[in-house]
């Protein structure tokens, strides 16, 4: 008897469809959809309203877009009974966002859901990771939730708050001429000069996709892309740049206008979105791994300058 497909949408696919098709509607204008024009609220991280946790890895890429192609002001979701749970009730007709939820089993361990649409894969020790889709919903569909007010600080305590980040990540921040870089060999971070970027912001969103490189360093994250990508490795190390970049830039506050080489960018990151459904996962979760590393290194150095 041949086997029928899972009546349940591909987790994988739809995300990577979302994606993708935002990336092409805003192709024409070199705008990609995790990021924001002059004058909107700067991109902040969403978060769950039951938790108040953040979403990560591809959940943040996924509801982004959705508050973006919505108009959503507040980041702010929770599941249907999570609303209910709150005192707050889903208007009828409202339309979710897919979120992605990991579940890890040790070998032995029986899954609570016959579904077989969750990647299961042996992963270290014997583990296995399955992927379960969830619906969501943005407090802007709800009835009897207040959202609050989002703070926005002033524009020096941004750019100060920028300046310790990266200072205290520990890298070695170069600056001169009219490119900025990587340089692997050198394993250092080259940027133009300060005053020719046509604001401070656009400076920090830069310093951000660099220094997200930076981290692929064997030393720091060893992201080697070879053997998942292959030829499109270079595509998927720069998608991963510039999703560490968006991914920093929301949570330092920072609303970033896009970048000039934008363009020369999308045809092949789309080539490898549609190509390979699973390729927004692998570059969204690394990119999350390169925040996280920074964001730890900011915990050392405040360590050492207690110590000191």
């Amino acid at each position: 008897m041949n086997k029928t497909a899972s009546p349940r949408a591909d987790i994988y696919q739809t995300v990577t469809d979302s994606i993708v098709a935002a990336i092409e509607a805003g192709a024409g204008e070199w705008r990609m959809p995790w990021q924001v024009k002059p004058g909107e609220a700067a991109a902040a991280m969403p978060i769950n309203a039951a938790s108040k946790k953040a979403y990560r890895g591809v959940n943040v890429l996924n509801l982004w877009i959705a508050a973006q192609a919505a108009g959503y002001p507040a980041g702010i979701w929770a599941t249907y009974k999570q609303w209910q749970e709150l005192g707050a009730q889903v208007r009828k007709g409202e339309k979710a966002a897919l979120v992605v939820f990991w579940k890890v089993f040790d070998n032995g361990e029986q899954e609570d859901d016959a579904g077989r649409d969750e990647d299961q894969d042996a992963g270290a020790q014997g583990r296995r990771f399955m992927a379960r889709g969830y619906h969501v919903f943005n407090c802007a569909q709800v009835d009897g939730f207040d959202a609050p007010s989002l703070p926005q600080p002033a524009e020096p305590e941004r750019i100060d708050a920028a300046e310790a980040f990266f200072a205290a990540i520990g890298a070695d921040i170069r600056h001169g001429g009219n490119r900025a870089f990587y340089s692997p060999a050198g394993d250092f971070i080259q940027m133009p000069p300060f005053p020719v970027f046509c604001d401070a912001v656009a400076y920090y969103a830069t310093l951000a996709h660099e220094g997200t490189h930076w981290t692929g360093h064997p030393a720091r994250c060893a992201r080697d892309l070879k053997g998942r990508f292959g030829c499109e490795a270079y595509a998927a190390e720069e998608l991963i740049a510039e999703l560490g970049a968006a991914f920093l830039c929301a949570e330092l506050s920072l609303a970033s206008e896009p970048r000039p080489d934008h363009a020369a960018y999308i045809a092949s990151w789309l080539k490898v979105l549609k190509g390979d459904k699973r390729a927004i996962f692998t570059a969204a979760g690394k990119a999350q791994a390169a925040a996280d590393w920074m964001h730890a290194r900011q915990a050392t150095e405040e360590a050492a300058r207690q110590a000191a």
